[in-house]
């Protein structure tokens, strides 16, 4: 084996050689600069390392001070797996097989017992505060009201939480501020601002949701609930929606959140990290996949049953949304709280059938069990909200763990999400290209 190889030779080398220094070898070099260690050879060759050949000739030492000094100047300290791939320091979510905690805490515990925000703050400061109410700052909402009403008729809900994230930003003089009581202030302000921005259930396309701004003693959850249907609210279905918006908070790296790291790595404001976390959520593999659940089930609901609408999706050669997780390989344990919340309320008997016999004639073919999109379609069809409804919920949710995550990157070395690509284009030098001819009607000179 050579030295190279074998982890903690270092001092190893020290010791033979009687040197009071620490030798490290190269891979242990590569881990304290947080680099492969082809790249550092490339600090040997630039003059930014010195080495030392291990007797023998095979392999290189190099001494610890003047690496841990390279390092400092570069500010390259990042741990490396196996991969070479960027490890997230993440004290906010950890997953395990069919269970989730927040900050240690058993997720689907917290949102039983406790409302969204108070999970919210949670997740942000590791402080439980019982009864704790969000308020949006009145220029706030006012400014994001009105950029959401003057979108097309045509606008998505998450169309208009985009655009009420940028009004409340440009609202915010003090978005700047990334210590963590700055943070804090705009995060309490922008999510129940992004709720009020929404148009009331019932309302005419593109307008915007007055009567909504929710006093002192309204939960999130109450507030988002005649954005979402006309329907009256009761106890039983508040707290649907409220365990909803609970145990959606977080969920680890999933890729709005990666998104929102990123443009924290930037120092972007938190209401720039929200607006990166919203772009991504409305693909239609993460946030925005409660939608086909949705039209899945009404249909199941409408048709009688589960079998010709799951046949209609294999026949088509489309999966059957609503159903499996890559990170658990039971029930989504999101959806197991809610379908419990749900099997409770009369009104949600048709829909949770439905559901359940989605499960049942999909698992004839494909073991697959149900996810959280499958539970969202449940509760949007049973209170007839619309297809979107889901999506909705996701986002205002996971506002709160994009915050979270972004108050970590802030405590990062800014910047350290920087790939490299590989490029596979035409190999430089390329001649300058041949300008197409002119077309009429394609925007040439006028003569």
């Amino acid at each position: 084996m050579t030295h190279d190889s074998a982890h903690g030779s270092g001092t190893r080398d020290a010791e033979a050689e009687g040197t009071a220094a620490p030798r490290l070898t190269t891979r242990e070099a590569a881990e304290r600069l947080g680099v492969k260690p082809e790249t550092v050879y490339a600090y040997v060759s630039r003059g930014q390392l010195s080495s030392r050949r291990t007797p023998g000739g095979r392999g290189s030492t190099f001494d610890a001070a003047e690496v841990d000094a390279l390092a400092r100047r570069t500010g390259r300290r990042e741990p490396s797996s196996s991969a070479g791939d960027l490890v997230f320091r993440t004290g906010i979510t950890l997953i395990e097989p069919d269970r989730y905690f927040f900050r240690g805490v058993d997720a689907t515990e917290l949102a039983r017992h406790h409302g969204y925000e108070e999970v919210a703050e949670w997740i942000w400061t590791g402080e439980l505060r019982p009864g704790i109410r969000f308020t949006a700052a009145d220029e706030s909402l006012t400014a994001a009201r009105r950029t959401a009403a003057a979108m097309p008729r045509h606008s998505s809900p998450t169309d208009r939480l985009r655009a009420a994230a940028a009004a409340a930003a440009s609202s915010d003089p003090l978005r700047f501020d990334l210590s963590p009581e700055g943070v804090l202030a705009s995060a309490r302000n922008l999510i129940p601002t992004l709720v009020g921005a929404l148009p009331m259930a019932g309302a005419p396309e593109g307008g915007a949701g007055e009567g909504a701004q929710g006093g002192a003693s309204d939960s999130l959850a109450a507030q988002l609930w005649e954005k979402l249907t006309a329907r009256p609210a009761d106890a039983a279905s508040l707290a649907v929606l409220d365990t909803a918006l609970a145990l959606l908070a977080d969920h680890d790296l999933a890729a709005s959140t990666l998104a929102a790291r990123v443009a924290a790595s930037t120092h972007a404001h938190p209401y720039a990290v929200v607006s990166a976390g919203l772009g991504v959520l409305e693909g239609p593999l993460h946030g925005a996949a409660s939608g086909p659940a949705h039209r899945m089930l009404s249909e199941a609901v409408d048709r009688g049953g589960a079998a010709p609408v799951v046949a209609d999706h294999l026949r088509a050669g489309r999966r059957v949304p609503g159903l499996g997780h890559r990170l658990y390989k039971g029930e989504d344990p999101r959806a197991s709280v809610l379908f419990a919340l749900l099997d409770a309320v009369p009104q949600a008997a048709p829909a949770m059938a439905a559901a359940r016999d989605v499960v049942a004639t999909t698992a004839r073919h494909t073991p697959l069990h149900a996810n959280v999109d499958l539970a969202l379609a449940v509760l949007s069809v049973t209170y007839g909200m619309p297809a979107e409804a889901g999506e909705t919920v996701f986002a205002v949710s996971r506002t709160a763990g994009w915050i979270a995550h972004a108050m970590e990157e802030y405590t990062e070395r800014p910047l350290r999400m920087r790939p490299s690509g590989q490029y596979t284009g035409p190999r430089p030098p390329q001649p300058l290209p041949v300008p197409l001819p002119v077309q009429e009607g394609t925007g040439g000179a006028a003569n």
